[in-house]
């Protein structure tokens, strides 16, 4: 039995960051419906990955003519609509996290599913957060909405492989603590 290929689903490499995950309660956004979203930061170097994206962002544009047509008679050009695979030395620039980066911003009104490395489910929530490496399957789609027109990115599930760097300014107790200062502040 053959398994359906949708040539707007991606799987990104397991070099993928996550940064702003949203991905245990969602959060609306400028007043918008409440959404899980993560930031997917890809290497520069997973060229496979970022040409699978561009892939598909090409897939939702020919799947998505009628869409993005709207009422109007002409489909607009794919260079002339939002595209969601961004250059982070462009638009982050002086952010070491984006450095050699591209990043595409995931959401959906689902909770994604998330699972480990072993494909078991991830249950504790302090397991997920900014900074950790994972693959994502994403599914990309045309939109035309409130005037704007373009390719979107919907979050599918997530694996988290390994570990990272927390991203973002949160110290945590043991390092806020760890003043050198041993003194009993009691006595």
């Amino acid at each position: 039995m053959s398994k359906f290929v949708n040539p707007c689903r991606v799987i990104t490499g397991p070099n993928t960051r996550w940064s702003y995950a949203n991905v245990w309660e969602p959060r609306s956004v400028n007043g918008g419906a409440p959404k899980y979203s993560v930031s997917l930061i890809i290497p520069k170097s997973d060229t496979d990955t970022i040409e699978k994206i561009n892939q598909a962002i090409r897939a939702a544009y020919e799947e998505g003519q009628s869409r993005l047509r709207g009422s109007g008679k002409v489909v607009p050009a794919l260079s002339d609509l939002k595209l969601p695979l961004r250059d982070g030395d462009r638009e982050r620039a002086g952010d070491p996290v984006y450095e050699g980066c591209m990043f595409i911003n995931a959401n959906s009104s689902v909770a994604p599913g998330i699972v480990d490395a072993n494909r078991q489910p991830v249950l504790e929530h302090s397991e997920v957060y900014s900074g950790v490496y994972g693959r994502a399957s994403i599914t990309l789609f045309a939109f035309n909405s409130g005037g704007s027109r373009g390719i979107a990115c919907g979050l599918n599930n997530l694996q988290k492989l390994r570990d990272g760097e927390p991203l973002g300014s949160r110290v945590s107790a043991e390092d806020d603590f760890d003043t050198g200062d041993e003194d009993d502040f009691l006595s």
